[in-house]
């Protein structure tokens, strides 16, 4: 992976764009606006996955995506805001935000950070005995509970794979039409994901 150019966007425009992320089936809907969105440092312990699979060709992609921004002096675990980057021989800019979490109230009392976006970025964190920055959300409308249930046993129950097996249990979704639930990033920022088939973020759903 070659970076060509880098551009640094403030702490302030990342939690201002954060407010404008709409839902996928709803973009009007900004389930944000209202939420208190910090950004903070978390041990990968902290955070609740709710998928439970990485796949070994995306942490390959996010670890190359680390050396690379490395090379600009970019530390992709403390972004401090977010970036801008402009791939070889991929004419549109990708947006790279930090992980997004959310506080999640659960139906046993327990209240957990559960991870929202940037699955194998805070898996590879986690494999390099990393803290990593995230965006923190709290307060998010209850009606717009975030689309699956975290995982019983936190991280023991993610697993590397070379591929899914058809039929494979991704995540346990909340409801039926599950997707009604999706955040959907690329509604306040540009080409979250990057390119498929050179730079994406196969966990983000």
């Amino acid at each position: 992976m070659e970076i060509e150019r880098v551009e640094h966007h403030r702490v302030d425009e990342l939690i201002s764009n954060i407010r404008n992320v709409g839902m996928l089936t709803s973009p009007e809907v900004k389930l944000y606006k209202n939420s208190a969105i910090e950004l903070v440092v978390l041990h990968t312990d902290e955070i609740a996955p709710a998928q439970r699979y990485v796949l070994t060709q995306e942490i390959l992609k996010v670890r190359d995506l680390r050396w690379a921004l490395r090379e600009h002096k970019v530390d992709l675990f403390k972004l401090d805001g977010y970036v801008t980057i402009w791939l070889r021989g991929y004419d549109d800019p990708i947006d790279v935000l930090p992980p997004v979490v959310e506080e999640s109230a659960e139906a046993d009392g327990s209240v957990v950070k559960i991870l929202n976006d940037g699955m194998h970025r805070v898996y590879l964190a986690r494999m390099e005995r990393s803290p990593i920055q995230v965006v923190y959300v709290r307060n998010v409308p209850p009606e717009y509970p975030y689309y699956a249930f975290p995982l019983v046993n936190g991280w023991n129950d993610v697993e590397i794979v070379q591929d899914l097996p058809e039929g494979y249990i991704k995540k346990w979704h909340r409801i039926p039409n599950y997707k009604t639930l999706y955040r959907d990033f690329n509604t306040a920022f540009q080409n979250v994901g990057g390119p498929r088939g050179r730079f994406t973020n196969a966990g983000k759903r």
